[in-house]
């Protein structure tokens, strides 16, 4: 008889473990990594200034409640910092979500290609994952509450998604809101608010202001270039803010990513010419890439969905192992449901021109 050993909870067993985008290509070849959706032009230098500088004193605990980072957020965006909290990244705060109103046995909604760290919220807590159709690769208001049970607790919603690139208008997003029951959190996790500028496009702000369950997750990662800080904030009513701080680690913002996060805050002008950049570059490399007769997903945030599926023979597979010889690194999405396509960052001026004659020339070696 084997010995007894520690066995953990059944519902962790079911998790795929999250593997992020590859870092490196072919050796003895120029990278340009387009896998992750990290910004091309990096962080502002006054939020790097401040991050060297917060490395005088690593003896020090970081502030607990990240007051001058949530007094910033709250100035930045017009908000009360008290019905703030920060994280280790949005990551963190949708797992402190998923602790906090998910229990063993309890239902949480996603749509088909939603982030995959929420089914790993999820099963974590002993819940149920539930996926609802898209449309178009888009979420449908009508799918997602249609999977609305009395077992539901939670619906996540990515908005814009990723890895699509598609967005709900706010109408839509109301529609949802108004749909669910008053005992249902809604998650609006805008990580890449920052790039939409289109008139029917709310980040979840106004909606969260005037409803008790509603809770928006933001991050620092994308457009304000500090992945590598982990750092990201939530906006909630005061009830699910105080329950979130109950249950978050004394000191879970380390204090480099906060004083980054501030002046990246404050930097606007750095800020605006990352989402010019953005803008300029998304819509030259779908215009180039649909002209290569490749299918391009419409996004509204920094990276594109590219689809092989029309291809005769030239599979986003083999697209990815052609491109990592060359350099460029895309990020494959079988784990989203997509095996057909592969997602684009947005990159540099030489990264998006790379990327493009690398794409040109696979396609008519592979024709």
């Amino acid at each position: 008889m084997s010995p007894a050993k520690p066995q953990p909870r059944a519902s962790i067993l079911d998790i795929a473990v999250y593997v992020p985008g590859k870092s490196k290509a072919a050796p003895n070849v120029k990278t340009f990594k387009l896998s992750s959706n990290e910004t091309p032009l990096g962080p502002s230098p006054e939020a790097r200034k401040a991050y060297e500088n917060a490395g005088t004193s690593l003896e020090l605990y970081p502030d607990g409640p990240a007051n001058d980072l949530r007094d910033a957020v709250g100035a930045h965006y017009g908000l009360n910092p008290d019905r703030i909290v920060c994280g280790a990244g949005s990551d963190e705060l949708l797992s402190l979500i998923s602790q906090a109103y998910i229990a063993p046995g309890d239902e949480a909604i996603y749509t088909k290609h939603g982030f995959l760290v929420y089914e790993i919220a999820i099963r974590t807590n002993g819940g149920v994952p539930v996926v609802a159709d898209e449309t178009d690769r888009t979420a449908d208001v009508d799918n997602i509450l249609a999977a609305v049970t009395d077992r539901t607790k939670v619906v996540f919603l990515a908005n814009p998604n990723n890895p699509t690139g598609t967005y709900l208008p706010f109408d839509e997003v109301r529609r949802l809101h108004e749909g669910l029951p008053g005992n249902v959190v809604l998650v609006i996790d805008a990580a890449y608010a920052e790039y939409v500028h289109r008139n029917d496009y709310e980040s979840g702000i106004e909606l969260v202001a005037t409803s008790s369950n509603v809770i928006m997750t933001r991050t620092f990662s994308k457009i304000y270039g500090l992945a590598a800080l982990r750092l990201g904030w939530a906006y909630g009513p005061a009830e699910m803010i105080d329950v979130m701080n109950r249950i978050r680690g004394p000191f879970n913002v380390n204090a480099p990513a906060i004083a980054a996060g501030v002046e990246a805050l404050r930097d606007v002008a750095f800020t605006e010419k990352a989402v010019e950049h953005n803008g300029r570059w998304l819509t030259w490399l779908s215009e180039e890439i649909e002209r290569l007769g490749l299918g391009v997903t419409p996004s509204v945030g920094n990276f594109l969905l590219v689809d092989f599926s029309g291809t005769d023979g030239k599979s986003a597979a083999d697209a990815d192992a052609f491109l990592i010889e060359r350099g460029i690194i895309l990020r494959r999405l079988e784990n989203y449901h997509l095996a057909d396509c592969l997602r684009l960052t947005v990159g540099s001026e030489e990264a998006n021109h790379a990327v493009i004659a690398a794409l040109k020339e696979f396609l008519e070696v592979a024709g």
